[in-house]
């Protein structure tokens, strides 16, 4: 009842509004925001929040904070209300990057995600109008499957004869705070709204019991760091590739961005030069750096093969969203776009797993990891399922089922579990079979 009165609140009812507002008039600028943050929509944020997330520095759980939210809200609006509000610091965590590195991450306190959702979904009402559909990440109804079915598509349907692949370095960590808050001015005047922006992008965090004050980056990990990251973007990149980029090629060129990675499809060899260059300066303008060993510029598309065994060299891949994208054949002998697991990532994974089956196997009763083991499965044939890639997941299946024979049979000293007993065990209790979740050759743009 809590969340659909929620839904129905003041505010809810006037963010459709701002929406369509924004998308009528795209040099329109919101001068009064803040004060859609009343009790009735934060009570919404609150609800909406997933209840089993770590706790930030406040320690404080998302039913303890619920024991007493009539309460708990209503002096956090008055803290707003008064520009009282201060949000805690995050607490710093690392979790596995690859083998080597660590990506460090940012746990909030509980108070902060409800005012970062709720400043989250204003800023979505108004953005969802403007940014432009070469974005896919972290957006409403937009997900990676899409944003791989459009590079298929280009590849396929379109001029394409080079790949433009560029990776950014640190760009969650070296976001010029005051350049992202200009760009958020262009649409947005309310100084109590962008005061309190700007107090969550130098909230800082706290790692290793040191508090560390941050002048760059979005908070990795928080609520509201992945729609900053797209507004910043969106006029870095989407923008200017679409209003400058495309306006001085000679040839066709497009852009496919899923949050900070992104990919450029060209046809001609010297506008695929010029867009590398660019790249450069238009980063650099902004305080931020290409990758001077991760971006690179290949020649790719239904020429590759032949150009390849001309040149006496295998034919090029590339990555995006943790797929490899190569050129293959259809049944017909026509070039087609092949796909299958990266290299790195199915490694990555089918370590994690081996990791978690060597800990769990003898914390937990069979039956009840079995289960999450289950729900692991499903949701790596979920991701990676994908057209073409029916092989790499079959791998995958089949590399833990080994892995599961094995750590079974290490849990005693007793009888080893054979193959035979181990398909009759399976038998019995099923695991997920591989499966493509994703066909991209009947799938819509919508979906």
């Amino acid at each position: 009842m809590d969340v659909q009165y929620a839904e129905t609140g003041k505010t809810q009812r006037k963010l459709p509004l701002i929406a369509e507002h924004a998308r009528r008039d795209h040099t329109f600028q919101f001068t009064s925001l803040a004060h859609l943050l009343d009790e009735e929509y934060l009570r919404g944020c609150y609800l909406s929040l997933n209840r089993n997330k770590a706790v930030g520095i406040d320690k404080v759980s998302w039913e303890e904070y619920g024991a007493d939210l009539d309460r708990n809200l209503e002096k956090l609006v008055s803290r707003l209300k008064r520009k009282k509000y201060k949000p805690i610091p995050a607490k710093r965590v690392y979790i596995p990057k690859n083998e080597k590195e660590t990506r460090p991450l940012g746990i909030s306190a509980l108070e902060n995600k409800i005012v970062e959702r709720g400043i989250t979904r204003i800023l979505e009402s108004i953005y969802e109008q403007d940014f432009l559909d070469c974005s896919y990440g972290f957006r409403p109804k937009r997900s990676c499957h899409q944003a791989l079915k459009r590079i298929n598509d280009l590849i396929m349907f379109e001029p394409v004869n080079h790949i433009v692949e560029a990776d950014i370095k640190g760009f969650f960590d070296n976001v010029d705070h005051e350049k992202l808050m200009d760009f958020i001015r262009i649409r947005i005047v309310d100084t109590t709204l962008l005061d309190l922006i700007e107090k969550f992008l130098k909230a800082g965090y706290v790692d290793d019991g040191l508090l560390v004050r941050t002048d760059l980056g979005t908070p990795q990990g928080s609520i509201v760091s992945p729609i900053l990251a797209n507004i910043f973007l969106h006029y870095v990149l989407d923008e200017w590739f679409e209003e400058t980029v495309k306006r001085h090629v000679r040839g066709f060129c497009d852009l496919v961005r899923y949050a900070d990675d992104f990919v450029c499809v060209v046809r001609y060899a010297d506008d695929a030069e010029k867009i590398e260059q660019g790249l450069k300066n238009r980063f650099n303008k902004y305080s931020l750096e290409i990758h001077p060993t991760k971006s690179r510029r290949i020649t790719f598309g239904c020429f590759e093969e032949e150009n390849a065994k001309k040149q006496n060299r295998k034919p090029n891949t590339f990555d995006f969203l943790g797929i490899t994208h190569f050129c293959g054949k259809s049944r017909r002998g026509k070039f087609k776009v092949g796909r299958k697991t990266s290299r790195k990532k199915f490694a990555s994974k089918c370590k994690e797993m081996n990791k978690w089956l060597k800990v769990v196997r003898n914390k937990v009763k069979t039956k009840d990891w079995w289960k999450i083991l289950a729900a692991k499965l499903r949701g790596h044939f979920q991701y990676y399922g994908v057209s073409d890639n029916y092989r790499s997941i079959y791998r995958f299946y089949r590399q833990t089922l080994r892995m599961v024979k094995k750590w079974l049979n290490r849990r005693s000293q007793k009888r080893k579990m054979s193959w035979k007993k181990f398909w009759e065990y399976l038998d019995h209790y099923p695991l997920p079979k591989p499966r493509i979740t994703c066909k991209f050759y009947t799938m819509s743009d919508a979906q």
